[in-house]
């Protein structure tokens, strides 16, 4: 189903300036992103950061075309970043400025740690309302065809973890001595639940005997850690965005999507511009539609958007929660226009460091079956970038609980199919 406003930019289904006001949102104090223009000579941007009291922290971003995106930060005791932002939005020599804002996991809860068995716990793949992933199994789709990638922008992941460690892509472009060798801004991986409990759903190794199965059992998992105990920003996160999109474009990698289970800040035109150079380099940005607000009750993305969901870009798939009875889980996000389809995201079972297990929900959860799917397809098939999300979006199974003429609708009406995904013809031989 199109979505209202594909044409334009920012939140899908508004426009740049009537987007409604996002409230409560977390930014860090006293820094800005900040783009020159093209062309800007050294001087102006001096004379810019100088009238408005601020000093680099660090380059972000040097494009070929020649705008520079970096980080500033304020350097007087009263700097304010509302009062900041307008003097350098004035300059002519800067094309915007923006609030670094801080994003957190899309996580609201779990449960007690416990080893899972083949004793129908993993509802996600094979129950009722689940993915349909099993049946895809069952015919032979597991992944073994070519080999495809799937980047992990989140926390960091157990690389070591039994169910996980086959599918761990090591980076032969930057060796692990903590140094960014390649230049790319990537942030090495750690033994962080979130992250690793993500890469579980979407490539946990099956048919092993132990532990959890992914959605794609042999799939390449690259980390792109940028969140941390206290979250992450739009600095760092525009930098793993590029990252994935620097492994494909220089050094050919094939990679099919990136996870996203993080959201809370606010619009940012310079990460809409990164999850556009994913676009054109073919990579979907599958992502977490939100879990509401404070109360965690789910609300409409429609009136009131939630990023990185929101985007307007022709690459997102953005994810909503569903339980093991097909009812929307109660803090999923949705949203008619601005949210796509639904996954199972409620009490869902995979990887966590030391070795071990556990139960989480949220749109985190339920974001990593669309990624795994996304891997499994294209594993199978030279299914990728628009007709490959196009694939994943008319092959939904269609769901009351997110019917387009519901209380709580999603684009498609639907939740994922996996095996009818991979009965969809794009890309088959």
């Amino acid at each position: 189903m199109a979505r209202a406003g594909e044409a334009t930019r920012g939140l899908r289904g508004f426009k740049d300036d009537d987007r409604p006001a996002a409230t409560g949102l977390n930014r860090v104090p006293k820094e800005l992103l900040i783009q020159f223009k093209a062309g800007a000579s050294s001087e102006k941007k001096n004379v810019a950061l100088g009238r408005a009291r601020v000093g680099k922290v660090e380059d972000v971003r040097k494009g070929k075309d020649g705008k520079e995106l970096i980080l500033v930060r304020g350097s007087a005791a009263d700097f304010d970043e509302a009062r900041g932002k307008k003097d350098l939005e004035s300059d002519d020599a800067i094309e915007f400025a923006e609030y670094n804002w801080v994003y957190t996991t899309a996580q609201p809860s779990f449960t007690a740690n416990d080893p899972i068995v083949t004793d129908g716990r993993l509802w996600g793949m094979q129950g009722a309302f689940g993915s349909n992933a099993a049946a895809a199994w069952a015919q032979g789709f597991t992944g073994s065809g070519r080999t495809v990638y799937v980047g992990i922008i989140d926390e960091g992941i157990q690389t070591t973890h039994p169910d996980l460690a086959a599918n761990i892509w090591t980076n032969p472009f930057d060796p692990v001595d903590g140094i960014d060798n390649d230049g790319n801004g990537n942030r090495k991986g750690s033994l962080d639940s979130h992250g690793t409990h993500v890469a579980g759903t979407i490539g946990g190794v099956g048919g092993n005997g132990q532990g959890v199965a992914g959605v794609a059992w042999n799939v390449k998992l690259i980390s792109g850690k940028f969140l941390g105990r206290k979250g992450g920003t739009t600095a760092t996160a525009i930098k793993a965005v590029d990252y994935f999109t620097d492994l494909k474009t220089r050094h050919g990698l094939d990679i099919v999507a990136t996870s996203n289970s993080w959201g809370g800040g606010g619009f940012s035109q310079a990460l809409s511009d990164a999850i556009g150079r994913a676009n054109a380099a073919g990579i979907l940005f599958i992502v977490a539609a939100g879990n509401g607000g404070s109360d965690g009750v789910g609300d409409n993305n429609d009136a009131v958007p939630d990023y990185p969901a929101s985007y307007n870009q022709p690459n997102v798939i953005a994810v909503a929660s569903i339980t093991s009875t097909g009812a929307r889980s109660s803090f999923s996000n949705y949203g008619l226009n601005s949210v796509d389809l639904a996954a199972p995201g409620s009490g869902i079972w995979s990887t966590v460091p030391m070795n071990s297990y556990a139960s989480y929900s949220g749109t985190s959860m339920a974001t990593p079956h669309v990624s795994g799917a996304a891997a499994l397809k294209a594993a199978h098939s030279s299914c990728r970038g628009a007709a490959l999300r196009s694939a994943i979006l008319s092959t939904v199974a269609p769901t009351p609980a997110l019917a387009t003429t519901g209380p709580t609708p999603v684009a498609t009406g639907g939740r994922l199919d996996v095996l009818a995904l991979m009965r969809h013809p794009c890309g088959m031989a």
